[in-house]
């Protein structure tokens, strides 16, 4: 069965809902899952409408039909058709956990997305990732080649017309001009702890320091290092009896799991930007599973 779905983003008032739905059925198109939200600090207001085209509807159609609709309300909106699969590009330097599970998730269809390219500063993982026939990319960077590193890589970027670029543990800043020129479209992934260790080694910092929660954090990029909006973030319990090595393995198990369901948001749109902050809309049953792979 063809199915849809719509964005939307406005200032809140009244009458939105009412418009949409009833623009919806006039078009002979049945309503499969909504969800919405008002933010009353902001006043914007953001929906999201899955829906079954009953009588044949194309999607440039419902375009065209919903200008004027959108005009009223000063909407921004897209419709999406949801068995087209996003086009990802994912990046990754020397630790490959977010990356394989990414794979792994990719190969048996739980992401709902396209992996056109995988870029990497460094060639540890060009085996793995061309028999997943994936196209790889080296592009080393350095102090002096970065502005010409992140200009081919914003080249494989429209070649491939990729439209989120995740960072599986790339271990390279990127500037702030390719954060404004992609802004909403990279996802990165970083670790999270109480209290929080940065620099070299923070599972062995953590160790040290008896930490009892290790988590992890997915948000946009921005250039403000690690403080964009953020997507999603989980946290697994550990107790006195376990090694530094454990908290390495659950670490990297919760990154894992954090960025997988950041990436099923995006592709899905169920992800809003607002202001500093998100708008994340959950899953439809049975859509994505967040259990523990282990």
């Amino acid at each position: 069965m063809t199915k849809y779905c719509l964005t939307v983003t406005c200032r809140s008032t009244r009458g939105i809902v009412a418009a949409i739905s009833t623009f919806l059925a006039e078009n002979g198109c049945n309503i499969t899952d909504s969800a919405q939200f008002d933010d009353m600090q902001t006043g914007n207001f953001f929906m999201r409408v899955s829906f079954a085209p009953e009588t044949g509807a194309k999607l440039s159609e419902l375009v065209d039909a919903f200008s004027a609709i959108a005009a009223r309300f000063h909407m921004r909106f897209s419709f999406h058709d949801e068995a087209e699969k996003m086009k990802v590009i994912i990046m990754v330097s020397r630790f490959g956990h977010c990356l394989n599970d990414l794979l792994y998730r990719w190969s048996i269809g739980a992401l709902p997305i396209d992996i056109v390219a995988v870029i990497s500063n460094h060639m540890d993982y060009q085996k793995v990732v061309v028999n997943h026939d994936i196209p790889f990319h080296c592009i080393r960077v350095t102090k002096a080649n970065k502005p010409q590193a992140e200009a081919r890589i914003m080249e494989v970027v429209e070649e491939t017309r990729a439209e989120l670029v995740v960072l599986a543990r790339y271990m390279q800043i990127l500037s702030d001009e390719m954060c404004q020129k992609m802004s909403g479209r990279i996802i990165n992934i970083h670790h999270s702890f109480l209290p929080s260790f940065k620099g070299a080694n923070p599972y062995k910092q953590a160790f040290e320091r008896g930490v009892k929660l290790i988590g992890a954090t997915s948000h946009y990029v921005t250039a403000d290092l690690d403080e964009g909006p953020i997507i999603e973030q989980d946290i697994v319990r550990i107790t006195h009896a376990q090694s530094a090595e454990d908290y390495i393995s659950l670490g990297r198990d919760v990154e894992a799991q954090v960025l997988a369901r950041a990436v099923h948001a995006h592709a899905r749109r169920r992800t809003f930007l607002n202001g500093n902050k998100t708008v994340v809309f959950p899953a439809s049953p049975g859509s994505f599973s967040s259990e523990r792979m282990g």
